[in-house]
């Protein structure tokens, strides 16, 4: 059990939370909630011990392990895949090492009574009840079983880490993490890097294998699937429900208006004795009882409201010239990058209007495939866009492209056009650029808040094909149902690449598999293809073995 008590945090005299306690047992899974800025990151880095607080401390048992997983980390390139994440045993095979190393020593000594060879028989001695009191692991069988679950396949193990992109490296830190069974993982949006069946495979790990868990995501399905109780973060308090996510937001819906019909009663109050103390002050016979009613009101503690996001706007795409009735046709596609082949005879046609998903693995060719479309790679075969296509694309580098010397405003004021530029500051506010921010250089901004501006500036554009590429990774909950609102309502053709289960939900009805080197049709939804791939997936990286 791990117990945070009474913590609190200021920066720059500025109280981010206060008064914040509560417990982690052994079995909770945990979903901290809060808007962007509520602490959510600060609370986690305190309980993994990177941080301090203002006030308060965090106790846990000496013998617990906690590991942590942040948004962005750094790994070294010395080693491969599979000696990296063996780094999880660091501390057994450190164990194993030492005593090995004694007992060559014991076996060579002959000073059997002096103080240096009893010291050496005590240390073999406890750091063998701890080693063979461990329970006996095929280790090497464990790192493989753990990368394959996050993907990696099994040509993958030897090669260095320094061929995998970021989110690769991301993964390999979570096996490491995985392989510790430590007693309470803490993940920072472990889902941004990670396909749809890593994903899955994470959830039943986290389910079926994990001691206690918290986790911050924006990933709804994945929190609802994993967690039995939520902790929100706002106005500087928590409030901690016995209930997944999906169930909180029923409860904190009740629980926000209990406290507005609570505030509306006390202001009645206050007003009504504010006009006692108004219409009889300085009458004599009444002096006692006005001056008993200021002191209550001085003292009286005012009921807050929780935040509440009373936006009402709602984001539509402006329109656009018709397309043609196959705005994406190609056969027979092809593409190779020496002697790896992406993918092989693939065909593709889709239809005006038409909401479509790229699902896979990542480095199946999924984004490949759009590159090919738009023409930005050569590829083998049949490829093409259809009459009258106006392309709108969001890469996963689309950040990269916006122009550094525009101001946040600037960018989109730039490509509005119509009545939605009275609502330019609304449609920012709801992608979390407010106030002063929007006069930010687009070239001091991190690189989540250029991804959310660069969504904006999309939404923003007159197009008939949309061509998304995971395009939900650094927006939170409310963000991302402004974007699913907006697609849902648009009436051209989508492509649709994203690992966020949630959001794909409702938003196609055809599913492109990449897998294998191939390119596979199914005429279903995206759950309907989740629901039939599940159990299959699972067996597949040998889950329960």
């Amino acid at each position: 059990m791990i117990s945070v008590d009474d913590l609190a945090v200021e920066f720059s005299a500025q109280t981010l939370f206060k008064n914040v306690s509560f417990v982690i047992n052994d079995s909770d899974k945990i979903a901290l909630m809060g808007k962007n800025g509520a602490g959510k990151s600060t609370l986690m880095k305190i309980i993994a011990g990177l941080q301090k607080p203002t006030k308060g401390n965090v106790q846990r048992p000496k013998e617990a392990i906690i590991a942590y997983l942040p948004q962005h980390l750094l790994l070294d390139d010395n080693c491969t895949v599979s000696e990296e994440a063996s780094k999880a045993f660091r501390t057994v095979f450190q164990m194993r090492d030492e005593m090995e190393k004694l007992n060559k020593q014991l076996e060579t000594r002959t000073d059997y009574e002096s103080k240096e060879y009893m010291d050496i028989i005590n240390r073999v001695t406890d750091l063998g009840e701890i080693y063979y009191a461990l329970e006996e692991v095929n280790y090497d069988a464990e790192v493989e079983k753990t990368l394959k679950g996050l993907g990696f396949k099994q040509e993958d193990m030897h090669r260095p880490t320094s061929e995998f992109s970021g989110g690769w490296r991301m993964r390999i830190e979570l096996a490491k993490i995985l392989l510790q069974k430590p007693d309470l993982i803490l993940l920072d949006e472990p889902t941004n890097h990670i396909d749809i069946e890593s994903v899955i495979w994470l959830e039943d790990f986290l389910v079926n294998k994990a001691k206690a868990v918290l986790v911050i995501s924006h990933d709804k399905a994945f929190i609802d699937n994993i967690t039995n109780r939520t902790i929100e973060i706002t106005m500087g308090r928590i409030y901690d429900y016995k209930a997944n996510y999906s169930h909180y937001l029923e409860l904190r819906k009740d629980r926000r208006a209990h406290q507005l019909k609570a505030y509306k009663e006390q202001q009645k109050m206050i007003a009504d004795n504010k006009r006692f103390i108004e219409r009889f002050k300085g009458t004599y016979s009444k002096t006692n009882q006005v001056s008993s009613v200021e002191r209550m009101l001085e003292k009286l503690e005012i009921i807050e409201v929780d935040e509440v996001d009373t936006s009402s706007i709602k984001l539509r795409f402006p329109p656009c010239k018709r397309s043609g009735d196959y705005p994406v046709t190609a056969k027979g596609l092809s593409k190779s990058y020496a002697d790896k082949v992406v993918f092989r005879d693939a065909d593709l046609s889709i239809e005006r209007g038409e909401k479509v998903s790229f699902v896979g693995r990542n480095g199946e060719g999924k984004s490949t495939m759009i590159k090919a479309l738009l023409g930005e790679i050569e590829v083998e075969g049949e490829c093409k866009l259809g009459h009258n296509v106006e392309v709108g694309y969001f890469a996963q580098n689309q950040a990269s492209l916006l122009d550094p010397d525009m101001t946040i405003f600037e960018t989109v004021e730039e490509v509005a056009k119509g009545d939605v530029r009275t609502q330019l500051k609304n449609i920012l506010g709801r992608f979390m650029f407010s106030g002063d921010d929007i006069d930010k250089k687009v070239s001091v901004l991190s690189g989540g808040e250029r991804t959310r501006l660069a969504m904006v500036k999309l939404l923003l554009e007159p197009v008939n094909l949309l061509i998304l590429d995971e395009p939900t990774n650094h927006l939170d909950l409310k963000s991302k149902d402004v974007l699913k609102e907006a697609l849902l309502d648009f009436d051209g053709t989508l492509i649709l690449v994203s690992h966020d289960r949630a959001f794909l939900q409702g938003l196609s009805n055809k599913v492109f598999e990449f897998k294998n080197k191939r390119v596979i049709e199914h005429f279903e939804t995206i759950d309907d293809f989740l629901a039939r791939n599940r159990i299959e997936n699972l067996k597949e990286i040998n889950l329960t073995s």
